[in-house]
């Protein structure tokens, strides 16, 4: 009979430690920055741009031009990886302009810059 409680003590012990042991290994983040973009499908484009391993949540705020992220930041280090994925589906952020040809490639209703008003 001790010998089962000594069993099940040891293989509770292992199971803590290991869990500790992944949770440590994911470090979630979270971080907000501005992102320009104006109606419905800029938010969907932007948030799909974020639908990535290690991207936790990603939201869109249009009104305040801001994206919200909870992300690992051990897989995203430096976070100009994530200003990236947002300008590589044409979305200037404030620290990456986005590629003027697939800007250029945007709706209409999506353009943001100045040059774009008529």
């Amino acid at each position: 009979m001790k010998s089962k409680y000594l069993i099940f003590f040891i293989v509770l012990i292992f199971g803590i430690s290991a869990c500790g042991l992944l949770q440590n290994r994911t470090t979630k983040e979270t971080i907000s920055f501005s992102v320009q973009g104006n109606c419905e499908m800029c938010k969907k484009r932007i948030e799909n741009a974020l639908d990535v391993k290690g991207v936790f949540e990603a939201y869109y705020d249009i009104d305040n031009k801001t994206i919200y992220l909870k992300y690992n930041s051990s897989l995203y280090q430096d976070p100009i990886r994530l200003h990236n994925m947002i300008a590589n589906v044409g979305h200037d952020t404030e620290l990456v302009k986005a590629d003027d040809v697939v800007y250029a490639n945007l709706p209409d209703c999506c353009k943001y810059r100045e040059e774009d008003e008529w």
